[in-house]
């Protein structure tokens, strides 16, 4: 998302990270990614809740397939961090409009499951 920073202030859109992380990873996450984007933490993940995304099964949440991608990050040079939390909590993305209506309602069904840049971009550009 950081790489597309410009094209969403473009189009009006603000970005929140949601965690349900302790605040000190959360803190280290941020200064170690360079997050620019402001952070909410859910400790009690009401909002992950409100919005349907629940834990995940121990097969879709330590599956080959992920494993697999998390070995293409580190062969292309991405540092990975030891989970300090929950691994099982799958995450998600929503878009809501300057209305409050929810224009992108995405449920992660494994912790690589996410739309792309371009599925996000899509849903901005239709409420337009």
């Amino acid at each position: 998302m950081r790489q597309h920073k410009d094209w969403f202030a473009a189009h009006n859109v603000d970005l929140l990270v949601v965690t349900f992380e302790q605040e000190w990873r959360a803190k280290q996450y941020v200064a170690e990614m360079n997050v620019e984007f402001p952070m909410c933490i859910d400790r009690e993940r009401v909002l992950y809740r409100g919005y349907g995304m629940e834990r995940g099964s121990k097969r879709k949440v330590l599956g080959l397939s992920n494993w697999w991608e998390y070995i293409k990050l580190l062969l292309a040079g991405k540092r990975l961090h030891r989970p300090t939390d929950d691994i099982y909590q799958l995450g998600g993305d929503v878009l809501i409009d300057p209305n409050g209506v929810v224009k992108l309602h995405f449920v992660s069904d494994t912790p690589i499951d996410r739309p792309s840049v371009a599925e996000i971009q899509s849903a901005v550009e239709f409420q337009n």
